[in-house]
């Protein structure tokens, strides 16, 4: 039997529930629609918001031949496949048909790349949907001959008028007498996320043998304990694992480490968040102890991008065991924060007129640049300068911590200021 989310998945834009702001009366979207025409685009949101859905509904509004690849599965050669369907599809004034690549930010530059030709020749529409920022993701050049539209988390009303809409209309619920008397947890495990919900809400009906089934707070919590991973993601256990695993690397545990990230893997998370969250701790908690954790924790982050998973587990068992047994030190971090809080405290200080840019005859009349000290015209390319403006020349901003390479380091700056 289909899934629930898959038998509720509306046919029409008069069925979609949600993004009033693009599909409402008049709203842009809507009227390119209704004008029987649509443009390449970009539909930009978190999971379950509909983007697969409404790529759907516009295909079957326009009549359009319709494509599905997904950038998990697909490579290069799956594209010039659907590119070359699409080219055998079109014959004289008949429309362009649609490609729709579901997590296009997962694509690589080439395969991005090949998709080029057949947007600018016409051969296709393309409807890419993403999670991710596509300024970030999504290669300028198609970025640019594409539209942006993005699509928000549902509301509490929609999410509620979606499970009574599924209760009230499925084949397979109505044979039941379901009564919601609590939204409350059915909407917080959903996170927003529609398809999430209807998965909650099935998990529920099927974990009862009676006939007559009110749902409460209880009943949902009860029904999909043993599922939470999969349905809080967006909730508290998401962040308490992110959490744990974070200071499980921070306290030097790869056991620990390595089972907080699987716990997240299963659990369905997006693993090029988990890369995010360990280029963010080699940053901030391993830093100049070992400046090696944040180039391999950013080509772990290269490597999931361009192999996918399941493959990319492994790079991120590789990393996270790195960046647990590495060295630690956070004086980076201090560093930058101490530096932010002087700069809040005293405002706009003026730049000593040494250090300043002397572009024109005036600025050097104006004694900018004078009595700057080149460090390279130096023994050791160091001189003893003070950079820092007067009022806080006195500052230490950096605090080295005890390791070997904050060691090493310090040794080199203390010899030569003792010269």
């Amino acid at each position: 039997m289909r899934p629930l989310a898959d038998r509720m998945r509306p046919q029409t834009l008069e069925a979609y529930i949600g993004q009033e702001h693009i599909l409402g009366k008049e709203k842009p979207l809507r009227k390119i629609i209704e004008n029987g025409d649509i443009h390449s685009c970009i539909f930009w949101g978190p999971p379950g918001v509909g983007k697969t859905t409404l790529a759907l509904i516009i295909a079957n509004s326009l009549k359009r031949p319709f494509f599905q690849l997904s950038a998990i599965n697909s490579g290069v050669k799956d594209i010039r496949e659907a590119i070359a369907k699409a080219e055998k599809q079109k014959f004289f004034n008949s429309p362009n048909p649609i490609l729709f690549i579901d997590e296009i930010h997962r694509f690589s530059k080439s395969q991005q790349d090949a998709l080029l030709g057949a947007v600018e020749k016409g051969t296709l529409t393309l409807i890419g949907a993403t999670t991710e920022n596509p300024s970030f993701e999504v290669i300028p050049a198609l970025l640019s001959r594409s539209q942006v539209y993005v699509l928000e988390h549902h509301s509490l009303e929609d999410l509620k008028k979606t499970a009574d809409r599924a209760i009230s209309t499925d084949e397979q619920l109505k044979k039941k007498n379901i009564e919601i008397v609590e939204y409350e947890q059915l909407i917080r495990f959903s996170g927003g996320d529609i398809r999430k919900l209807l998965n909650c809400l099935e998990i529920i009906v099927q974990s009862q043998d009676t006939d007559v089934i009110k749902i409460d707070n209880h009943l949902v919590t009860e029904s999909i304990q043993q599922n939470i991973i999969k349905f809080d993601k967006a909730g508290e256990m998401h962040y308490d694992l992110i959490s744990a695993f974070i200071k499980s690397i921070r306290g030097s545990d790869p056991d620990a480490s390595l089972y907080y990230m699987a716990r997240m893997i299963e659990g369905g998370e997006d693993p090029l968040f988990i890369c995010r969250r360990m280029i963010i701790a080699a940053a901030e908690d391993i830093g100049l102890a070992n400046p090696n954790a944040l180039l391999l924790a950013n080509n772990c982050f290269q490597a999931v991008h361009h192999i996918g998973m399941p493959e990319g587990r492994i790079p991120m068992a590789e990393c996270v065991i790195y960046l647990a047994l590495s060295e630690k030190s956070n004086a980076a971090y201090a560093a930058i924060n101490a530096a932010q809080a002087l700069v809040r405290e005293t405002g706009n200080l003026s730049v000593p007129l040494k250090l300043r840019n002397a572009p024109t005859k005036l600025m050097k009349e104006l004694g900018y640049g004078s009595a700057y000290q080149y460090a390279h015209d130096f023994n050791q390319n160091y001189v003893d300068e003070t950079y820092l403006p007067e009022e806080v020349k006195d500052h230490q901003l950096y605090k080295a911590q005890d390791n070997l390479n904050e060691n090493k380091l310090n040794k080199w700056l203390r010899e030569r200021k003792q010269k």
